[in-house]
């Protein structure tokens, strides 16, 4: 995974629609072609599958697959309503549990959906939650933050590749006082490749997760618009989060312990837990 959501699940994400409310939804004809399904007719029984298998599992079959019309175009212009399913990312979830195996897609699919249906159901009760269970949360939470960073440090003029990880390490240095990203990197005790957002527990994450959304947040409302004043709104942000946890007695992110296992492996046994239910009958999967 990057920083960004990773290129091989944005698929997923580019079809997402969000309702006024914050609801998110995506709509069952747009999944069918992501999913390399050309025929609605063989999608549609598809959905039929994860409706039943929705039922079995106790919830509420039009709370998860609202039914909605959609006009579509037809030949010589003209249009025609046809059947289509908002459909929540639950929803989502069971219909590629019941897809093809056979597409590769289907299987990006069951690892996109079941990790992101994982973190929506556990959201709501954080502070129940064990410690491996809050990581996997907030560090999906920063994944989705670090996009619209990422979008927004754009839009603020930190353009090349070179501008982009100046601009991140200042976030870094502020926070960790004056520790850039190499430095937080050794600490940690990482090989190449380990990424540091994955082997941060759940208070060092959250501290981060606020310098992103905080610094997102200022260079839209200061309408920052060049790299260097990008670059040292970052740094101050990051400065501030650190301010704020040395006045209510926090321990600094850098003495925090470093968890043993990384986000991908906490992700992996999440999987494998998944897939221990459907071999026990709790989810209803193609044969």
């Amino acid at each position: 995974m990057s920083n960004l959501i990773a290129k091989e699940y944005k698929c997923f994400e580019d079809i997402k629609k969000v309702r006024p409310d914050g609801s998110e939804y995506w709509c069952a004809r747009d999944l069918a072609l992501v999913l390399d399904y050309t025929k609605w007719e063989n999608f549609h029984k598809v959905i039929k599958r994860a409706m039943i298998a929705c039922k079995n599992s106790g919830r509420n079959i039009d709370d998860q697959f609202p039914e909605v019309g959609k006009m579509i175009t037809i030949a010589k212009g003209g249009q025609r309503s046809v059947t289509d399913y908002e459909l929540t990312r639950y929803a989502c979830y069971l219909i590629v549990q019941n897809g093809d195996p056979r597409k590769e897609v289907i299987a990006l699919g069951q690892t996109y959906f079941a990790i992101q249906t994982y973190r929506q159901e556990v959201a709501d009760h954080f502070n129940q939650l064990d410690e491996d269970s809050r990581r996997l949360v907030v560090r999906g939470d920063i994944k989705q933050w670090n996009q619209l960073l990422a979008e927004t440090a754009r839009n603020a003029g930190v353009i090349t590749n070179e501008e982009f990880a100046i601009f991140q390490n200042a976030g870094y240095m502020g926070l960790y006082g004056g520790m850039t990203v190499d430095d937080i990197h050794r600490k940690k005790g990482l090989a190449v490749g380990q990424k540091i957002l994955d082997y941060m527990g759940s208070t060092e994450l959250v501290a981060n997760l606020f310098r992103i959304s905080q610094t997102e947040e200022k260079l839209r409302k200061d309408n920052v618009d060049d790299a260097m004043t990008a670059t040292a709104v970052h740094h101050s942000v990051g400065k501030e989060v650190r301010k704020a946890i040395e006045e209510i007695g926090g321990t600094m992110p850098e003495d925090l312990p470093t968890p043993e296992k990384s986000i991908q492996q906490l992700e992996k046994e999440q999987m494998e837990l998944l897939k221990e239910k459907a071999k026990n009958g709790q989810l209803m999967l193609d044969e």
